[in-house]
């Protein structure tokens, strides 16, 4: 390839990808000459080159401009799945790529599906422009100095939580709060202050998918141990795993559990910290979803019970408030020491303006109001759907009746694999989280997990009825029982 060749295909490529957009100027003959170390003529034949093929066009005494590209055709909801459903190969081979699976779903769902696979809840239902109207006011007002707060935090957000906790009977030090860039950030820092590579971590089963990558990408082991729907993690079988398999630390979540949206009784929470005294164990809390509730009071969180500092308490604002700022907390209890050491070794601080204006919504703009409209609709959501799913799908479904949160966990007839129902629904434009996603084996592979957060509209419905007419046509085609897949 010729000089100019081998210019003009860089520009182009350049073009392609978007780094040059339309209508953006092109670095002058002058200047490409110079950087590329190449003669005037050399770029001009090249630029002459690029112009023919109609990428870049020549203005008098301008210069060169990129041209409009020919658009393809505007992807529809039903293209955007196929596609979707076409990058989940991976994901159906014997190696099940959950990372693949999962991004996959939310791409399907950027593209238009239907998003009954979301693991976020409608952000139409939180006041995200009234904080981004608070942290703007407050950056006009005190400048742009905001960049980081260092560990622990903003103190007027760490205020309000403390605040926060209070009314919803916990009190707690001020001092032991660190905030953190969200839950996520949170349970990474505890994990890696009470346990090393190699540990083996207790965790509820079906478990929150975040939870196995955090435990997975700190090269940690998950040990599953059965949760009841209604109950939550069975403790006997706790106890037995940390006898026999040298438990490190446990990470539950006791209030609206993802997936299955039970919350623990006090009576069980009670007995879980006390069981995890007995033996010395750190016991990491996940609670991003207390509060959500659909009763008539806040649940008590695992830290009430906690009188010896092992009980690691993680929340945070992205699902009751908004998830924009990605804002959460922990309550490390003994551990705060390394987990705040872990927290200016990783990321040095967390933002500062989103602390800001949380801290303000918190203190004058009637969290509690919007808490009450929030959960009446989630819980009216949930009872829509668990409905619809009773109704339409076929015989032989389950579905559990959540507590608080925004995720339903069905269970589908005998036979019917979820992997196979999430590519017939993708290739439908409807998204669904496949039970293969929150265990590392095959314990779940004939359930899914269903978001209610989004509205109930006839198109919702509609798609939710082609969901259960797609299970029915794999029950049907099921191997007879005893042949089952269990």
């Amino acid at each position: 390839m010729k000089l100019y060749e081998s210019l003009a295909a860089d520009v182009a490529s350049l073009i392609e990808q978007g780094v040059m957009r339309e209508g953006e100027r092109i670095p002058s003959v002058r200047q490409t000459s110079q950087h590329h170390n190449l003669s005037i003529s050399t770029v001009i034949r090249a630029y002459l080159l690029l112009e023919s093929r109609g990428l870049i066009e020549s203005r008098p005494q301008s210069g060169y401009f990129v041209r409009p590209l020919r658009k393809p055709a505007a992807a529809t909801p039903a293209t955007a799945a196929a596609a979707a459903a076409g990058s989940i190969a991976a994901a159906l081979a014997p190696e099940l790529d959950v990372s693949h699976l999962v991004l996959s779903t939310l791409r399907s769902i950027e593209g238009g599906s239907v998003p009954f696979g979301s693991p976020y809840p409608d952000p139409a239902l939180y006041p995200h422009a009234r904080i981004d109207q608070l942290a703007n006011g407050i950056a006009r007002q005190q400048g742009h100095g905001h960049a980081a707060s260092l560990p622990p935090g903003n103190p007027e957000l760490i205020r309000q939580i403390a605040r926060r906790h209070l009314e919803n009977g916990l009190a707690v030090d001020p001092a032991e709060i660190l905030i953190t860039a969200g839950a996520t950030e949170a349970i990474n820092l505890c994990l890696q202050a009470v346990a090393r590579p190699g540990a083996a971590i207790a965790v509820e089963s079906p478990c929150y998918y975040a939870v196995l990558h955090a435990i997975e990408n700190a090269g940690m082991r998950a040990v599953e141990i059965p949760a009841d729907a209604r109950e939550g993690i069975d403790l006997d079988l706790l106890e037995r795993a940390i006898v026999e398999q040298d438990i490190a630390a446990a990470v539950v979540m006791p209030n609206y559990q993802n997936p299955l949206g039970f919350e623990m009784r006090d009576a069980g929470k009670r007995a879980l910290v006390e069981l995890m005294h007995r033996h010395d164990l750190p016991l990491i809390e996940n609670d991003v979803y207390n509060e959500l509730y659909f009763g008539s009071g806040h649940p008590t969180s695992l830290k009430c019970y906690d009188r010896e500092g092992l009980v690691l308490h993680c929340n945070s604002f992205s699902k009751s408030l908004t998830s924009a700022h990605r804002i959460g907390w922990t309550l490390p209890g003994r551990y705060r020491a390394q987990v705040e050491k872990l927290k200016f070794l990783g990321t040095l601080g967390t933002p500062t303006l989103p602390q800001l204006a949380i801290a303000r919504y918190l203190q004058h703009d009637g969290y509690d109001f919007h808490l009450r409209r929030l959960r009446k609709h989630l819980a009216q959501q949930a009872r829509i759907m668990a409905a619809a799913v009773r109704r339409f799908f076929p015989a032989g479904t389950t579905v559990t009746e959540p507590a608080g949160g925004y995720v339903l966990w069905v269970g589908l007839p005998d036979g019917v694999a979820a992997l196979q129902l999430y590519a017939r629904a993708q290739e439908r434009g409807i998204s669904i989280a496949a039970g293969d996603l929150f265990a590392t084996g095959p314990a779940f592979r004939h359930c899914i997990r269903l978001n209610y957060s989004y509205p109930w509209t006839p198109q919702a419905e509609a798609a939710l009825k082609t969901l259960a007419l797609l299970a029915g046509e794999l029950a049907r085609r099921a191997p007879a029982p005893g042949t089952a897949l269990r």
